[in-house]
């Protein structure tokens, strides 16, 4: 027996080959995967073109450009972050812009679910459409492929019969071959011109597209129901309405209409437990307020501990707590950290963070308008409101927040681009210098508070317990702001040799003491020019003095520019500076001498204080508040906020994962390979030569290399 070996690049097709023939040869799928729809035959014009477009490929890889666009916005713009955030971030024009779109929470948006529900339908229409043929064409052998198209075949081998009796035993050679490589094998019907054998492995490669399809639809489906598509449907299903929890007072009930039931399906909701105390009502975020969940168990909250880094910054934080189930009363022992969460009937309660539970502050309240009056004491737990009376004003005071540890970024000068001191850099004072190292500090307590008028407006307050050192000097920070929609501005309050607001205070109440700024103004006369021009300096620096008591150093500037040639404006307002700086001075020492207490020398470290009490001082005529709140001391207790969820969607997701992991293995990594093996015959009909031919849908080195060691086995066995 001799062989005889033809292989390269498959020739050009017969005009006479069979479709089939063509398929088999170039390794191209039989199976019709039509990027176009379902094409009904009957029904109204508009129902068949929206099944067509509805069912097209085109249109699934459409809607999911577009679910992908938007998760990278998802990914890239922090979701669900307080509304100021993004005006600090965008600007107030974009800001809104965003908002209109829900682009700052994408994956709730209505539009982004809309997406994600067509691409499931017309994923799941594509899969109807295809699947049958795809399982068709797997199970298919593909028998008739017929000799005239062996040459057609980029990969072939023809082995001649020395002696036609051994064509049986060369056959048997080869199906032993492909058996070994692990080809499933049939011998079709004896024909003139059809296979003697067909050979295929890899046909579970069509499993592979169909599962990877599949993933996509049970992907989509898991999201929608874990979106807030089944809270909405709920709200709705109930008649239930979402209510403003900050404008109900203590005494106020939820109204049912605003609770939850325990048989809600979905929700991701957040709830607040102080220690030693129990909560079963959990709080859901909705766009127009808030709704009360109730929840299958009580949870009781035994300890919370928090570990920090050197810098200050939480290490570590984790919840002791008992779960009671309230149907059967069961009790569990667990403590929830980050990442390990509790998990009980479906729920996982994770520890998102951690809030004050009720701390109870010792306050002191200062007069801030007016002279300086007597110090009022106050104790109040977070979350707490008392009435005050400022002169003829009643105003309600309300502590709405306490954090006892602040760890900000701090420079040895004053980038507004960085961090906390950009936070602080809002304060109308003096610009400052820039220096970008970064220094990582705990800058001690602070608090938040609300005082409201009779009118029920409200302005709210962001005091620190203790001076921060900022551009060389220790001042007290309190920020005001008029929604929270704004940013805080702060006023910078210098601290005295006994880091205390006592001098500054007593300043505050003695410029606004008509007769002590006359006094004070003639005090720098007096020392400060001759006999003869006494008289007309005290005018000056009292009328200096006046116009920062009523407006601060911005209506002294206005009126310097109205009265001042512009040539003249810069020497004049030097020399009224250094007027002002004096005339202050001896305000602060008249102060002191009333509370019977001496004048100070005056040294650089004095008049520099002078000159940050005179900027705090006009910056307060912006702070618009009738008392000053001190934090003098603390009873700190703790909370831990849990996040609740109920995730039907998670076990279809994993599952929609899985299915796309083995998809994508089968794709890739299980190749569809078919094997032709005729019987060529002479013109007396005897058997001459054994044709193998073989196609893949995807041609790659290792099938070409395959393909050669079948070549090789056969012909090593025919020899």
């Amino acid at each position: 027996m001799s062989e005889g070996l033809s292989s390269g690049q498959s020739s050009a097709q017969s005009a006479h080959l069979t479709d089939e023939d063509r398929a088999a040869s170039t390794g191209a799928r039989s199976v019709d995967i039509r990027t176009t729809g379902i094409e009904l035959q009957q029904g109204a014009g508009w129902l068949r073109e929206l099944v067509e477009l509805m069912s097209s490929m085109r249109f699934a890889i459409s809607a999911l450009s577009v679910l992908c666009i938007a998760s990278a916005i998802g990914t890239i713009v922090p979701q669900n972050s307080p509304p100021i955030n993004y005006v600090n971030q965008f600007g107030a024009f974009w800001a809104e812009a965003f908002s209109a779109f829900d682009i700052f929470r994408v994956y709730n948006a209505s539009w982004f679910m809309v997406f994600m529900a067509l691409m499931l339908v017309s994923t799941s229409l594509c899969l109807i459409r295809n699947t049958p043929k795809m399982l068709r064409d797997a199970r298919s052998w593909r028998l008739n492929v017929r000799e005239q198209a062996y040459q057609a075949f980029g990969h072939r081998a023809e082995f001649a019969l020395a002696d036609p009796a051994q064509a049986q035993s060369v056959l048997d050679q080869v199906g032993s071959a492909l058996k070994q490589k692990g080809f499933a094998i049939r011998q079709p019907a004896a024909g003139a011109a059809s296979p003697v054998m067909v050979a295929k492995k890899g046909s579970s490669n069509r499993l592979g597209y169909i599962a990877a399809h599949l993933a996509i639809v049970v992907v989509s489906l898991g999201g929608l129901l874990d979106s807030e598509l089944p809270l909405r449907l709920s709200v709705w299903w109930w008649d239930k309405a979402p209510v403003q929890l900050n404008s109900l007072n203590e005494s106020d009930q939820v109204p049912d209409s605003a609770r939850l039931p325990q048989a809600t399906p979905s929700y991701r909701a957040n709830l607040l437990v102080p220690e030693g105390q129990t909560a079963d009502i959990a709080v859901l975020s909705h766009p127009s307020g808030s709704l009360l969940l109730d929840l299958p168990f009580e949870l009781y909250l035994k300890a919370f501990r928090v570990e920090y880094y050197n810098t200050g910054m939480p290490r570590l934080f984790a919840s002791d707590v008992v779960l009671k189930d309230k149907a059967t009363g069961q009790l569990r022992e667990e403590t929830i950290e980050v990442n390990k969460p509790l998990i009980h009937r479906g729920i996982a309660v994770y520890q998102s963070s951690f809030d004050d539970g009720g701390s109870k502050l010792r306050l002191a309240a200062h007069p801030f308008q007016g002279p300086l009056t007597k110090i009022l004491p106050l104790e109040l737990a977070v979350g707490q409101s008392i009435e005050l009376r400022s002169g003829e004003r009643t105003v309600t005071l309300e502590v709405s927040g306490f954090k006892p540890i602040n760890v900000e970024s701090l420079n040895d000068g004053m980038d507004p681009t960085e961090g906390f001191q950009r936070h602080v850099a809002s304060v109308v004072s003096p610009a400052a210098n820039t220096d970008k190292e970064k220094k990582l500090q705990n800058v001690g307590p602070s608090f938040n508070y609300k005082i409201r008028d009779a009118a029920g407006q409200a302005k709210e307050f962001h005091n620190y317990m203790l001076p921060v050192e900022l551009e060389g000097a220790r001042v007290y920070l309190s920020g005001v702001r008029s929604s929270p929609d704004e940013s805080f501005r702060y006023l910078r309050i210098p601290a005295d040799d006994k880091d205390s607001m006592d001098e500054f205070l007593r300043i505050r109440a003695a410029m606004a003491d008509a007769g002590l700024r006359r006094q004070a103004a003639l005090a720098f006369a007096r020392s400060s020019a001759p006999a003869p021009m006494v008289a007309a300096l005290a005018e000056s620096a009292q009328r200096a003095l006046d116009a920062v008591a009523e407006g601060g150093l911005q209506n002294l500037a206005d009126i310097l520019e109205r009265s001042v040639p512009t040539e003249e404006r810069d020497q004049a307002a030097d020399v009224i500076v250094r007027m002002l700086t004096g005339a202050f001075w001896e305000v602060w020492q008249l102060a002191r001498q009333a509370d019977r207490l001496p004048r100070l020398e005056r040294t650089d470290d004095k008049l520099e204080f002078t000159q940050r009490a005179l900027n705090a001082f006009s910056d307060s005529l912006k702070y618009d508040a009738p008392m000053l709140i001190a934090l003098n001391d603390y009873d700190h207790i703790q909370a831990s906020v849990f996040q609740v969820t109920r995730s039907p969607g998670k076990t279809t997701v994993y599952l929609g994962c899985l299915l796309l992991v083995l998809g994508i293995f089968a794709m890739l990594y299980i190749p569809e390979r078919r094997v032709w093996v005729w019987l060529s015959h002479d013109a007396q009909g005897r058997p001459r030569a054994v044709r193998l031919s073989a196609s893949t849908p995807r041609p790659s080195l290792d099938f070409d290399r395959e393909f050669e060691e079948l070549k090789t086995a056969v012909g090593r066995s025919s020899t």
